[in-house]
């Protein structure tokens, strides 16, 4: 059962790959020397740090499943130190999970000899994370480029059910993982497999379970741009319990999960389901305004902006309450799952159609359809279904977020709606469909002396409404100029009025007054690009090779019109010709029109997306489009004096 990583999607691929040696995993403080003198990864060069191998056995006992894990790193130089801080996550809470056997040590060669400085009890320290979670950190001594570090631990569980999760990649690569299982025959698992590379061991017992399973040079997975999360994309095999065969005196028990149960006993737990009616201080005043309001998007508009505004979030992401809504409003501060059922209390209250709908942010991960467990989850939110193709996702905790749009965060994943009056629980899909604009308009001169300057209006609609006025609040003025400027240094940027501030149903209008020195113009020509204030900032597409998918989240369309008048004895001299491209999909369209007329150049550019979406088999097409439309955004308009 997944309780330390996010879920994948269910599928299993399997590429031919040359033989591989299945590497040597060596008992604790065994270690070969040709390991300590190695200086980098032999499957990716350019690596800080390498995993060398990590081991894990599953066992039962009368009362545990217990995994013993053995994991060995090659550190390569002062980058690769990183991976010396070491965390290792259990559920901690009411006592669930608790660890045995820790050891740790660092293994160093100096001159020649092989030195083992073992970690002191004072160098590990039991954090804990929040009322479920907590974490053993682990702080290793001695630690330089070439060291080796190593730990083993026990972690135990109470529940059958708790069989873990194996990830056989992370940020690192990995020159061997291996996972062995001694499942009893009464114990029946199903296994939901993510792997891209050929098994070098693949063993499973007579009924299909796994009993060992091992991949080598497994590749580091990084962040990339526009991923969804890196936990979305390890390769693992997660393990989910089915159900226990009766005999020798136990009975039998059918586990299987499905959203329908899970749903269900969420509404009957104390610290959500429970949480539902419970009455806030001061709520009838609330509600008598609400009773004023005419329309329903003002009514759910205001209880949503007084639960924003009056409560504090305390930076937690939980899928539960801590103190419950009631004692958490009266403080005036709460997690998510507790502010964000405040909002549904008041909806409910108001005779506004709403559900709690359990979800899991984007760093969290990806829910899976196919594979129901609670433990996928991570905040809560209020769904509020408007017709049959409309509905809001209200998340409180963030003060810029609006009502009427889906949290950035929350996109592009399934969450778990909670009916409990009609007892139905439906897994829903969410996203955003409907494109998101930003509209530049720029009218400027162009003077003989090389210059700009000029006036241009901004207006962002919805997420990007919210990032300009999250962005302006948080950072200040003078920092959203600079960023304005997205690091050019020739453009001058003396005033900045926006209107539309704080009103949420209407786009954030930025005019800007500004000049810019036309670097590279001489005595007889004169050089610009017209491609101010896009606000796409640099090719996010630049690698020639690309491991995860690519999830923008929404679909964003951008309008760029810019007017240029052309000044007195001059004349065009070069003009980029109108051209227009789109994938062979159409899931992306760029179109620039270039104009010029009464000494007055026109260029307009229109960049639609239709999908937020984009698979990784795509990329190579994806980045020879985000490359030539890149060189069009930057070509240049050259001026010749007549």
């Amino acid at each position: 059962m997944n309780r330390f990583f996010t879920t994948a999607i269910l599928c299993v691929f399997v590429f031919k790959v040359n033989a591989q040696t299945t590497p040597t995993i060596q008992p604790f403080g065994k270690i070969d020397k040709a390991d300590l003198e190695m200086t980098k990864c032999d499957f990716e060069t350019d690596a800080n740090a390498e995993v060398l191998f990590d081991k894990g056995t599953v066992f039962f006992t009368d009362a545990e499943i217990v995994l013993e894990r053995h994991v060995r790193i090659k550190i390569f130089n002062d980058h690769g130190k990183d991976a010396a801080d070491v965390h290792i996550p259990y559920w901690g809470g009411g006592h669930f999970e608790w660890i045995e056997k820790l050891q740790a040590q660092t293994v160093n060669l100096n001159n020649g000899n092989v030195e083992i400085v073992k970690v002191d009890k004072k160098q590990i320290f039991d954090k804990r994370i929040d009322r479920d979670r907590s974490e053993m950190v682990l702080t290793f001594p001695d630690v330089k480029p070439g060291s080796v570090i190593e730990y083993k631990y026990s972690i135990l569980s109470q529940s059958a059910g708790d069989f873990p999760d194996w990830y056989f990649q992370s940020e690192l690569p990995t020159r061997y993982s291996e996972i062995e299982a001694k499942v009893p025959d009464a114990f029946h698992y199903k296994n939901l497999v993510k792997v891209t590379q050929a098994y070098v061991v693949n063993n499973r017992d007579g009924n299909g379970q796994i009993s060992k399973i091992a991949l080598a040079n497994v590749p580091s997975i990084n962040a990339e741009p526009y991923m969804s999360s890196v936990k979305d994309n390890f390769q693992c095999i997660l393990t989910q319990l089915l159900s226990i065969t009766p005999g020798a005196g136990s009975f039998g028990q059918n586990f299987s999960e499905s959203w329908q149960k899970i749903g269900e006993n969420e509404a009957d737990f104390d610290d959500f389901g429970a949480q539902f009616r419970k009455k806030l201080t001061g709520e009838e005043d609330i509600l008598n305004h609400v009773k004023s309001l005419k329309t329903g998007d003002e009514k759910i508009a205001y209880i949503f902006n007084q639960v924003k505004n009056t409560m504090k979030w305390n930076d937690l992401y939980l899928r539960y309450t801590d103190d419950g809504t009631a004692k958490a409003w009266d403080k005036k501060i709460g997690n998510s799952t507790e502010i964000n059922l405040m909002v549904y209390h008041l909806l409910m209250r108001a005779g506004i159609k709403a559900y709690p709908i359990l979800m899991s942010t984007r760093k969290n991960g990806k829910v899976n359809p196919a594979y129901p467990t609670r433990y996928q989850f991570n905040t809560t939110a209020t769904y509020v279904p408007i017709d049959s193709a409309t509905y809001y996702v209200l998340d409180a905790t963030n003060k810029y977020n609006m009502y009427n749009v889906i949290p950035h965060n929350l996109l592009n994943s399934f969450g778990l709606t909670i009916d409990k009056e009609n007892r139905k629980y439906d897994i829903t899909f969410i996203q955003n469909t409907a494109p998101v604009r930003d509209v530049v308009l720029i009218n400027a001169d162009i003077k003989p002396d090389g210059k700009m300057e000029g006036l241009a209006q901004i207006s962002n609609f919805s997420y990007n409404r919210i990032d300009n006025v999250e962005s302006y609040k948080t950072d200040g003025e003078k920092k959203f100029i600079e960023n304005l400027k997205e690091g050019n240094n020739d453009l001058k940027i003396s005033s900045v009025k926006f209107d539309n501030m704080d009103v949420d149903s209407l786009p954030l209008t930025q005019n800007i007054n500004f000049n810019l020195d036309l670097t590279g113009s001489d005595e007889t020509y004169i050089y610009f690009k017209p491609n101010l204030f896009i606000s796409m900032g640099a090719n996010p597409f630049m690698s020639e090779k690309r491991t995860t998918d690519i999830d923008f989240g929404y679909n964003n369309n951008y309008i760029i019109s810019g007017n240029y008048k052309v000044p007195a004895g001059y004349k065009t001299d070069a003009l980029p010709k109108s051209a227009r491209m789109d994938m062979s999909d159409q899931s992306i369209g760029f179109k620039r029109l270039v104009v010029e007329q009464e000494g007055v150049i026109t260029v307009r550019y229109t960049i639609s997306f239709k999908k937020s979406i984009m698979f990784k088999e795509n990329y190579e097409e994806i980045h020879e489009f985000f490359k030539k439309m890149y060189e069009m955004l930057n070509e240049q308009i050259i001026l010749k004096k007549a």
